[in-house]
């Protein structure tokens, strides 16, 4: 912590006594902007990072670049109030996940889009999600229900990938070497095949990974990596048709290797130097993700613009883990899921000297399904074959003696279980965002959202015992019916766990109004206020153990920011800050019944707030050295609980934080350029610990804080570059989740040094 309490307190000084560079951005054409500044398009409409109330943290190419960016995750890392969570599942942005708080709801709280088109949940540890050949990632912080809508209630990440050239051909080509055999090909090449009118920009990233958690059952290394990802893009701007802007890109991704996380075993001598797991299953993930988008924009006029964005998705993820995490065939999870996704946005883009703004018509369908099949154990019901022999006239010691004795035979119930869970979310939207100057100083900011959306989920279910029931004579021939009874018990228990194809189709209507107000108080110094209504969507929720689907209903937020833009030394340094509260209610979680440990479903029943602030500075040291900082702050907090009538309360979660939301996030780097050539850079990030678990029991799963320093060193030209690097440079030990009660962990990246080349022409 010391060391790099150091380093930002050296980055937050030279931010205030020298000059600051934004980071290289796209073109501007906008009048209103300056040359480096950063266009943000997650809003939908092309505005400077300084115009935009919202807040935005920006990873530019050039950032991608000096820092060695692999995967999103290595984005997620290095932002403020941005969190990987379990592994590389997913992410939380400003505490809450993308897939909720509350572990209940089928519906996502934040999404993720690749040019333009949302990429599911499952795919996120694998899909089209490199940082090779992109152009820009806005991480969109707060509720963007209004523009993004659907999932979009904690935020969005939007990637963009780089547009072909239309004047010159070039290309670009890296290879990446580093410790463990873990090996990076890349290549890029595009440029004019009609000049000025059409042009095509090829892309692919080769990725080979020995993997560090060696398997000694099975031998190998569990979370070996082979991934293919294939990125083509067209831009056509034909002559005949002055205006008309048509962008096509198609993106292929191939993944084979370890699951969205990977246990190592931490009771063994130097479990982060010697990570080993002893599985007898493969613990595998694979990824088969296809994604092709069309955009289209043609003026109708100076000041009016017409946009069509349209895309198409096919995921299909295999997920493998071994569950029990031990030599023997105990437990095991296989699923499958296949999904297709659609979208079609219509937009309509003003601008004129007192109003500008846009207004728009989407559509979004989401078909597909999840095939499970898992063998687990579900610990003996003990409690419940005691209450069900004392209403059969057993006295209460009696009852708990038979009860007691036959879980000792059979301590848990061995259960194969598979399930096919088909869904089809429907949705359709109007929207319009507008901004209206009053003066030159002060401006109104409206917005609105009336989303339509039908859901249909499905499920059916087939449960099977898989194991051997005890011997009805284990306790004598006097006690041989009862066992006989406690058997056929248990079966039955099993057997109601199965069940038909039944289905429930929900719809819901909602409306999500934006007010503000922005005052430029100098052309440097803008503050802004804005109040939001969000939305996550409800559904049906399987009980496993009841084979029932039970309906819940939406949950809605309310979100108030206040925001800071400003720029200093004549425009030479950048300081921006986002101030939020957010109150959160209806909340989606999943409540237990008390049957076993299968009796669950998700259920209204909480509500929360939770309050912070960004603050980002980027600043130039000297020429060629510049220094960027950011720093994130944030606080959760369940306000009330109430489970339905019939729930179990083991679970509360009243007066406790969300999962995975640590109250600090730092980071922060130096560039250097020097010696003709040479090129530096050394980052860190910091984050302070979490809970990974959520309920009054919380404190059992945290993990502490830890400080990542990474930092890469090279030589360039205007044509080439060698360079080597080093990620976790100070072998911080850290784990993301630990699992102690069978000694198992996801532990953080060790310390890892690699080479790298690349060339451009």
């Amino acid at each position: 912590m010391f060391r790099f309490s150091a380093l930002l307190s050296g980055v937050a000084m030279a931010a205030l006594t020298v000059p600051a560079q934004a980071q290289q951005a796209y073109p501007v054409s906008d009048g209103a902007s300056a040359p480096g500044d950063i266009i943000v398009t997650g809003e939908k409409s092309t505005r400077t990072l300084q115009q935009t109330p919202t807040s935005i943290a920006v990873t530019t190419s050039e950032k991608i670049e000096r820092e060695n960016l692999i995967t999103i995750q290595d984005v997620y890392n290095r932002t403020a109030n941005l969190s990987e969570t379990y592994g590389s599942s997913g992410f939380t942005i400003r505490g809450v996940s993308n897939t909720g708080v509350g572990a209940g709801g089928q519906a996502d709280a934040a999404s993720v889009y690749v040019d333009g088109a949302p990429i599911p949940k499952w795919a996120l540890y694998g899909g089209p999600t490199d940082m090779w050949n992109v152009q820009q990632v806005e991480v969109l912080r707060g509720p963007q229900s209004t523009i993004q809508g659907l999932n979009a209630m904690a935020g969005g990440i939007v990637i963009t990938s780089k547009d072909p050239s239309l004047s010159r051909w070039s290309g670009d080509a890296r290879v990446l070497w580093s410790e463990y055999n873990d090996r990076t090909f890349s290549a890029a090449v595009g440029g004019p095949i009609i000049a000025d009118e059409l042009g095509v920009r090829l892309s692919a990233e080769r990725r080979a990974d020995r993997g560090i958690i060696h398997n000694v059952t099975r031998g190998g290394y569990d979370d070996k990596l082979k991934s293919l990802n294939l990125r083509g893009k067209m831009k056509w701007t034909p002559g005949a048709i002055p205006g008309l802007e048509a962008i096509a890109s198609y993106n292929r991704v191939r993944r084979d290797g370890g699951y969205l996380y990977e246990y190592a075993r931490t009771d063994v001598p130097d479990p982060f130097g010697h990570r080993t797991s002893l599985s007898d299953q493969p613990n595998s993930g694979k990824i088969d993700s296809d994604l092709a988008v069309l955009n289209l924009g043609y003026p109708l006029s100076d000041q009016l613009k017409l946009s069509s964005v349209t895309s198409w998705n096919r995921s299909k993820v295999h997920s493998q883990i071994d569950s029990d995490g031990t030599p023997e065939d105990i437990q095991a999870i296989d699923n499958r899921y296949l999904y297709k996704t659609l979208t079609q946005e219509l937009r309509l883009n003003f601008e004129s000297d007192r109003l500008s703004g846009l207004l728009g018509a989407w559509y979004y369908r989401r078909k597909g399904a999840i095939d499970q099949n898992s063998r687990v154990n579900i610990a003996t019901p003990t409690s419940t074959i005691t209450g069900l022999l004392q209403s059969s006239g057993f006295n209460a010691a009696t009852a708990r003696f038979i009860s007691s004795a036959y879980a000792a035979q059979l301590p848990v119930i061995p259960v194969a279980y598979s399930a096919d869970q088909p869904e089809k979310v429907e949705t359709m939207a109007l929207f319009g965002d507008a901004r209206f100057k009053l003066t030159d100083q002060l401006t109104l900011i409206g917005g609105f959202r009336f989303d339509h959306e039908r859901n249909r989920y499905a499920a059916e279910t087939v449960a099977a015992f898989n194991g051997t029931l005890p011997d009805v004579n284990f306790m004598g021939a006097a006690f041989a019916p009862v066992i006989s009874v406690i058997n056929r018990g248990v079966l039955g228990l099993v057997a109601d766990a199965s069940s038909p194809l039944a289905s429930n189709t929900r719809t819901f209507n909602a409306f999500l109004p934006k007010a503000g107000v922005s005052m430029d108080w100098t052309p440097d110094l803008t503050t802004a206020f804005t109040v939001q209504r969000a939305y996550r969507s409800g559904g049906s929720s399987q009980n496993p153990a009841r084979a029932e689907l039970l309906p819940y209903d939406p949950e809605f937020s309310w979100n108030y920011e206040g925001s800071l833009r400003s720029k200093w030394l004549g425009g030479r340094l950048v300081l921006n800050a986002n101030l939020f509260y957010m109150e959160w209610k209806d909340q989606q979680v999943t409540a237990y019944f008390g049957a076993n440990a299968y009796d669950y479903n998700t259920v209204n029943a909480a509500g929360s707030h939770l309050y912070g602030f960004e603050v980002e500075a980027n600043a130039k040291v000297a020429n060629g050295i510049d220094l960027y900082a950011s720093i994130g702050h944030v606080r959760t907090k369940f306000d009330d609980f109430t489970l339905p009538t019939g729930a179990t309360s083991d679970l509360d979660l009243q007066g406790t934080q969300f999962p995975y939301a640590p109250r600090w996030t730092l980071s922060g780097g130096i560039n250097g350029q020097f010696g003709g050539g040479f090129t530096a850079n050394l980052n860190a990030s910091y984050r302070t610990s979490v809970f990974t678990g959520v309920g009054q029991d919380q404190g059992q799963f945290k993990v502490s804080g830890r400080t990542v320093v990474n930092g890469k060193l090279g030589y360039e030209t205007q044509n080439w570059s060698v360079f080597v690097f080093a990620r976790n440079l100070l072998n911080e030990k850290y784990a993301q989740y630990a699992y102690k009660a069978i000694n198992q962990a996801i532990l953080g990246d060790p310390q890892t040094f690699g080479v790298g080349a690349g060339v451009h022409w």
